[in-house]
């Protein structure tokens, strides 16, 4: 990265290592200067930190899941409204994620890299908190249930109460075989379900797919940071997901609700 920075001024930065090396590298980027644009891949952080005083032109967290378009369509139905109860489900077999590579050599499956459920997966808990506002408080239980990764955490039962809905529950896992991924929304008479691996939505019934590239999303991110879209996680948004994974541990941890500190 230094002989990177020696070289020139860049436009865009994207920092997508292991994510216990996020931190430090996006002080580097701060200390020396970068005005370019920034992407830090999800999660922020491995555990809550200051972020940097910069002058980067923009600067974002990589979760592409607010750019799905069976998400984009959710979050305009919703426009705002307050819900009654929400349920967002992710769960994947660790195993299928990295085709011919052994899955214990991977960061997923350490817990000193970063890695675990938790944290991988993270974006069910930033579309909890872009869809149904901020967080208020949170319960848990979850950790190393399985025997897929070698010290890392591989499922979650969470219950958040948010600012727009008092009952959001989430499951996490490394387990579904196949995968499943998929949001059900209770509120005003209506159901809403989506289906992000079936790229479709339905209100009551109605169904409504969506024909999409795998890649849309991401792209889709990456333009929405470039001309300096709102809708793009910041890095104050990535941060707030890191200080809840933080709650929710100690949840899990201490076998309590955990309240969210006032700003």
């Amino acid at each position: 990265l230094a002989a990177a920075l020696d070289s020139g001024a860049f436009d865009y930065v994207v920092i997508a290592v292991e994510t216990v090396e996020h931190l430090a590298i996006l002080n580097e980027l701060a200390i020396r200067g970068h005005r370019g644009a920034v992407l830090v891949e999800k999660p922020l952080f491995a555990a809550p930190a200051p972020l940097p005083r910069h002058n980067f032109s923009t600067a974002g967290t990589g979760y592409n899941l607010r750019f799905h378009a069976a998400v984009q369509a959710l979050h305009a139905e919703l426009g705002g409204r307050h819900a009654e109860a929400a349920t967002l489900y992710v769960g994947q077999w660790l195993g299928d994620w990295r085709p011919g590579r052994d899955v214990t050599a991977t960061y997923s499956a350490s817990r000193a890299a970063g890695g675990g459920a938790l944290r991988d997966l993270s974006h069910e808990l930033d579309l909890a908190t872009w869809l149904f506002g901020p967080w208020q408080r949170v319960a848990a239980l979850g950790g190393r249930l399985g025997n897929v990764t070698v010290d890392a955490d591989d499922a979650w039962s969470i219950l958040l109460t948010c600012a727009r809905c008092p009952m959001v529950s989430l499951q996490i896992n490394y387990f579904d075989q196949p995968a499943r991924r998929d949001i059900t929304v209770q509120m005003a008479g209506q159901t809403l379900v989506t289906d992000l691996i079936a790229n479709s939505r339905s209100c009551d019934g109605k169904k409504e797919s969506f024909a999409t590239e795998r890649d849309f999303s991401y792209l889709a991110m990456h333009q929405a940071l470039l001309q300096g879209s709102r809708e793009v996680a910041g890095l104050e948004d990535g941060l707030a997901t890191v200080e809840l994974i933080a709650a929710i541990e100690q949840a899990a941890r201490e076998g309590r609700w955990i309240e969210r500190k006032a700003a």
